[in-house]
């Protein structure tokens, strides 16, 4: 059986080859090996989960090493579904933990934001189970199965909305009459008691139409021995009735139940508009068996099948296109606005759009392995990777509540007990203090803060794995960068052709681009594309040698093109030393031509955007030369740069940058970026290419350019401000209410704005994050 286990905290390069090395050498362990940068080991063994042996192996040699086992368990099934009616935070993470602390749930997650529940199990569809857990803890939820069929057949067709007035509208606006009649007879005719009975009739029947399901779920939950606001407000009504407030204790109700519906609708509306984040990838392809076209699950759908993509539809496997010609708009994969232009031989992604003409592809990758999934997997698994204050506040709601219910229990009690007034003053005065302090403003809308920043960053091309790498991205004042494919393009160019005596730059152009016609060496590539338009000398008796590059004969004598291995002592003292290729013509050096890496397009104007939003350094770490480097760094307006580095170089350099800084993050795309990216605060990947760094990184520029990091800056902070003002706002107006109430200056109906009217500002402002321009 093949194995894989994680070996945390091992951070020695040179202790993980032992340990490598002495597994390797172990009876019973076959193909073993183990990858630095992803520290992931790989074996082969019929042993039965040899854990205790692997990690006594590591002891020998390393301390501190925790063997994890990460071997995919084959029978596991991966659900999907969704909690419908589950609108209580704080109940949602108890549902969520008790499912993961149940036997036979693995990888349990809950969106709150989107009220997914995602999970792996052996069982087979276990809804019931699931529904039981829920039952224990909330009342009114219910489990819908979302987990993708792989039969086209039985997905359900979406759901046809009809706008009705159900019954607790029509007893909500019962409700508010009654109200309004008995608030006009208590003003007019408060002396009369027949009046009065009236009154207490219609505020108790108001109070019920509008509250009743409130009152149910506070009674359920008080039998629960839990507190939460549908308890506090059952309390609080009970009591303005016990103390005659017959009138205020029906409008109390009533506002509630509209703050109720106001919540439920913004969370509604915030919601959808993240779902319509992940409407990117198509459940199903066109396929073309024997000449015949036949809709198919896209993920039944291997590699290296034809299939057929029509205008406006989006393309559901990667591949390459192999009859058609087309645009693009890939948007919502890389948020590039413009679309590309494809033809046969392009490479297409999953989720892109096709433009008005019909294409043929071959697919090269796997449903599960296209960029579309890719993309909804990390944003996905993004919900798990919880942030700072979205911890805190998880603790803080555990908390707060029961210290906030003892408060109100002494402002009741002490003051009575010291002659200050009457016990029912004191009491209605705890009671605005209970209504107010309910925490459901922070503990929704920080969650759908950090989520609906996920899903702005998406949708303009940067997938960020977890709220705890937005606060790395927010707080980050130093931006490291590879150079190699990330600063610079990895396309090769001519940048200066030097001379020496009497020929020209286009004479020595033109003879090296001839003596390098026929090689297949990019910087042989680079010379002909700057030739291109320069009339060619013709050359005989080509040849070319690995490592000092080419010759041939022209006007029967010698023409050499290559390194400074071709030159003579004598030549290397008047040679340009940063020149990487010379040429010599008849045993004369004639000329030198500068050949580096260009810099992206984008790059000096995104180090400039790095420094307008206050970063501080801006550094890159390269294994190219000093000079070159050097060059860049000068070009971009970089702070500083290190040169000619190994990988583990590069990690030592960065650590110490690291230390030095509020937050440090590392730009890169190649394999050997996978360890700096995995010591960064937030690791960002350039592209969907080494799979190494984005398995290592905390964040994906999916475009490949680095266009959008300036907006992944400022969405980040965004977020984290909405976080920070959300929580004053609502515990400065709950402390304020608290205060009010404490000295009798509050009524009931100023806890409830202070319950679900502060809890609808907050959500609004939440959802904000997903419309605003970056």
């Amino acid at each position: 059986m093949r194995y894989k286990y994680q070996l945390d905290n091992l951070n020695c390069a040179h202790c993980a080859g032992k340990i490598e090395a002495k597994i390797a050498e172990t009876n019973g362990f076959e193909d073993v090996s183990f990858n630095f940068a992803t520290k992931l080991l790989n074996f082969k063994s019929e042993k039965q989960n040899p854990v205790s042996e692997i990690q006594a192996i590591c002891d020998s040699i390393e301390d501190g090493v925790t063997v994890v086992d990460k071997t995919p368990k084959t029978n596991l099934k991966k659900y999907t579904y969704t909690l419908d009616n589950l609108n209580c935070a704080h109940c949602a993470g108890k549902i969520e933990a008790k499912i993961a602390e149940t036997d036979d749930f693995e990888d349990v997650s809950f969106n709150f934001a989107t009220k997914l529940l995602n999970f792996k199990s052996e069982k087979q569809n276990p809804v019931s189970e699931i529904q039981s857990i829920c039952d224990s803890i909330e009342d009114g939820v219910t489990v819908v199965d979302k987990t993708p069929k792989n039969d086209i057949t039985t997905k359900a067709e979406p759901e046809i909305t009809k706008k009705k007035i159900n019954h607790d509208t029509i007893f909500l606006a019962i409700s508010i009459v009654l109200a309004v009649v008995s608030e006009i007879l208590h003003l007019t005719l408060d002396g009369v008691t027949a009046v009065h009975y009236v009154v207490l009739a219609a505020c108790f029947v108001a109070t019920l139409l509008s509250g009743y399901k409130v009152f149910i779920k506070g009674a359920k939950n008080i039998l629960k021995l839990r507190i939460d606001e549908t308890t506090l407000m059952a309390v609080a009504v009970i009591a303005a009735f016990c103390l005659g407030d017959f009138v205020e204790a029906a409008m109390v109700t009533i506002l509630f139940s509209i703050g109720e519906i106001f919540e439920d609708r913004a969370v509604d509306a915030s919601r959808r508009d993240i779902e319509k984040l992940a409407n990117i990838r198509p459940d199903t392809a066109t396929i073309i068996v024997d000449g015949a076209e036949q809709v198919v699950p896209a993920e039944s759908v291997e590699i290296g099948s034809i299939i057929e993509v029509k205008p406006y539809e989006r393309v559901p496997l990667d591949g390459i296109i192999i009859k058609g010609k087309t645009t693009l708009d890939t948007s919502a994969l890389t948020g590039e606005s413009l679309p590309v232009d494809a033809g046969e031989g392009s490479e297409v992604l999953s989720g892109a759009i096709n433009g008005s003409n019909l294409i043929t592809v071959k697919t090269t990758k796997h449903f599960g392995d296209s960029t579309a999934t890719r993309i909804l997997q990390l944003v996905e698994d993004a919900a798990a990777q919880k942030g700072n204050s979205e911890k805190l506040i998880s603790r803080f709601a555990s908390v707060y509540t029961p210290v906030v219910v003892l408060i109100a229990v002494a402002i009741a009690v002490i003051p009575p007990l010291c002659g200050l007034g009457a016990f029912s003053e004191w009491l209605y005065r705890a009671l605005v203090c209970l209504v107010a302090s309910c925490p459901c403003a922070i503990v929704i809308s920080v969650p759908l803060s950090y989520y609906s920043g996920i899903g702005a960053a998406s949708e303009v091309g940067v997938l960020i794995k977890g709220g705890k790498y937005i606060e790395a991205l927010a707080k980050a004042d130093t931006f490291v960068f590879d150079k190699t494919g990330t600063l610079t393009s990895g396309k090769l160019s001519v940048n200066k052709v030097n001379t020496v005596g009497s020929y020209s730059a286009d004479e020595v152009l033109a003879l090296a681009a001839a003596s390098e016609k026929y090689s297949a060496h990019p910087i042989a590539s680079a010379i002909r594309e700057k030739a291109n338009g320069l009339e060619l000398p013709e050359l005989s008796d080509y040849s070319e040698s690995a490592g000092h590059g080419t010759s041939a004969v022209y006007n029967g004598k010698t023409i050499q093109c290559g390194g400074s291995k071709i030159l003579s002592d004598e030549q290397k003292k008047i040679a340009n030393k940063d020149d990487s290729v010379f040429v010599i013509y008849d045993g004369q050096l004639i000329g030198s031509l500068n050949v580096s890496d260009t810099v992206r397009p984008e790059a000096k104007e995104v180090i400039s955007q790095l420094n307008a939003l206050g970063v501080k350094n801006t550094v890159m770490l390269t294994g190219d030369r000093q000079q070159p480097a050097e060059n860049v760094k000068n070009e971009l307006g970089l702070s500083e740069c290190h040169a000619e580095l190994l990988p583990a170089q590069k990690l030592e350099l960065f650590k110490g940058l690291k230390s030095k800084s509020k937050g440090a993050c590392f730009v890169g795309d190649g394999i050997n970026d996978a360890p700096v990216l995995s010591a960064s605060d937030c690791g960002i990947a350039m592209g969907f290419g080494s799979e190494a760094a984005i398995e290592a990184s905390d964040a994906v520029l999916a475009s490949g350019t680095l266009k959008q990091l300036p907006k992944a800056i400022k969405i980040a902070r965004s977020v984290i401000n909405t976080v920070k003002g959300n929580i004053i706002f609502a515990l400065s107006i709950k402390a304020l209410v608290i205060i009010l109430a404490a000295f009798g200056l509050a009524q009931i109906w100023m806890s409830v704005i202070a319950d679900t009217g502060v809890s609808v500002v907050c959500v609004l402002i939440a959802a904000r994050l997903l419309k605003k321009k970056y």
